[in-house]
């Protein structure tokens, strides 16, 4: 057995491919549901916006990629699998463990280190495991997987530190006041880049969202969303005094905060500061502000500066997941390697289980006197014993598989106690499928 993967992303794939393959959650069911007739013991489905794999356990691994590729060539409504093939990746064994606590852990994202992943392999691990097409495998494999994203961002700091700039304009400003708890901030602009700069100020605990835009009906949609104020464009002036923070994200050719009129802000705050990220191209605020006093100005050139610090720190975080990453694997490979012994294993406790039955239904018809209670003393007794007994043989069979030697192993563990040669099929050689 062997566990094999097939899948595009936002590497391989353009937009106009990931998207008929990206499996909307009306369609899960319908797709888990053709999971479940592929030739293959065991499969997961990761369908993403940026990427879509499948993992499964079969016994060849080039027959359950070619099996796999199929499968998402039917999912895209492809005619012929081979006009999907360019786009595809597949790996096998161990390859395929560490590109699955790759991704687990943001490293093969879009934006490294991102955390939204890793619910999201959690969720495709959910489901295709109440689909009924996980078994024990790709159970240990994406608990595993699991663990590992956890472990990668509570060790490192890879999903630390803004990557975005209208993220890094609300980290920015937490820093500066070191709370937006209690903070009244101001959006302008009604569009997808203030929709999550809002939407990132609000996780920041800001006391009230000012949202305020050309077209009235617009700021009132997105103040309905996040619970905030809409505004027209005339009143900014009003509300410019009253406000802490200001990030403004306009389409406007001309300057939407002017000089004068910050300055007549400024004159009516009493000294109190005001910092203004500008994070639209054009400019959406006059540079000359920034003479004014109390006033702090950012532009998108300062706040980029931050993004690419902040990415180069990721990198460096990066490193560190690697290390966790190549732990884990070769945990999951000791895992593995185990499974070759297992049967032997068994065969052993099973032989040696019936010798202490026989050896304890002997010894009862010996003194029949022995009460209920001494009876159940002396049943507990063998147990321990065997199970003590072993315990150590247990060990060395798993070590010795763990090296390399099961076949060593469970030769010798077979003419020892007389047992069938019984050997379990190896999983994950290396390589690609």
């Amino acid at each position: 057995m062997q566990i094999g993967m097939v899948g595009l992303n936002y590497k391989t794939a353009p937009v106009e491919i990931r998207e008929v393959l990206a499996v909307p959650a009306a369609e899960l069911p319908a797709a888990l549901e053709r999971l479940n007739g592929l030739a293959v013991s065991e499969s997961v489905l990761l369908s993403t916006c940026n990427r879509t794999e499948v993992y499964a356990v079969g016994q060849d691994a080039q027959e359950t990629c070619a099996e796999l590729t199929q499968y998402l060539a039917e999912l895209g409504r492809f005619p012929d699998p081979e006009g999907l093939r360019p786009y595809l990746y597949q790996k096998a064994g161990m390859d395929a463990v560490t590109h699955l606590f790759r991704v687990a852990c943001g490293l093969d994202s879009m934006v490294i280190g991102e955390t939204q992943i890793l619910g999201q392999v959690r969720d495709s691990y959910r489901d295709s495991d109440q689909a009924g097409t996980v078994g024990k495998v790709l159970h240990q494999l994406f608990e595993q997987a699991i663990a590992v994203g956890k472990r990668a961002h509570t060790e490192t700091r890879i999903g630390q530190n803004a990557v975005s700039v209208s993220y890094a304009a609300v980290e920015l400003a937490k820093k500066v006041f070191r709370s937006l708890d209690g903070r009244r901030c101001m959006a302008i602009g009604a569009g997808e880049t203030a929709k999550l700069t809002v939407r990132h100020l609000q996780a920041s605990g800001v006391r009230e969202i000012i949202i305020a835009n050309r077209t009235l009906e617009r700021a009132r949609c997105l103040a309905r969303e996040i619970d905030g104020i809409a505004i027209p464009m005339s009143e900014l002036p009003a509300y410019l005094q009253q406000v802490d923070v200001v990030i403004s994200s306009t389409g406007s050719a001309d300057y939407i905060l002017t000089l004068p009129m910050v300055a007549e802000a400024v004159r009516h705050r009493r000294g109190r500061p005001i910092f203004l990220f500008d994070i639209a191209v054009p400019r959406d605020i006059d540079p000359q502000v920034a003479t004014l006093d109390g006033v702090f100005l950012y532009d998108i050139d300062d706040l980029q500066a931050v993004v690419t610090a902040n990415l180069k720190e990721r990198a460096e975080e990066a490193k560190l997941v690697e290390r966790i990453v190549a732990e884990e694997v070769d945990k999951f490979r000791t895992w593995t390697a185990s499974l070759e012994v297992v049967p032997t294993i068994r065969q052993l406790r099973d032989k040696v289980e019936a010798i202490r039955q026989r050896e304890v239904a002997r010894t009862f018809n010996r003194l029949p006197d022995l009460t209920d209670r001494e009876r159940a003393v002396i049943e507990a007794m063998t147990v321990t014993l065997v199970n003590k007994i072993l315990n150590a043989p247990t060990q060395r069979l798993k070590g010795m598989a763990d090296q390399g030697e099961a076949d060593l192993a469970i030769e010798t563990v077979a003419r020892l106690f007389d047992l069938p040669l019984a050997k379990g099929e190896p999983l994950l050689r290396e390589g690609r499928g």
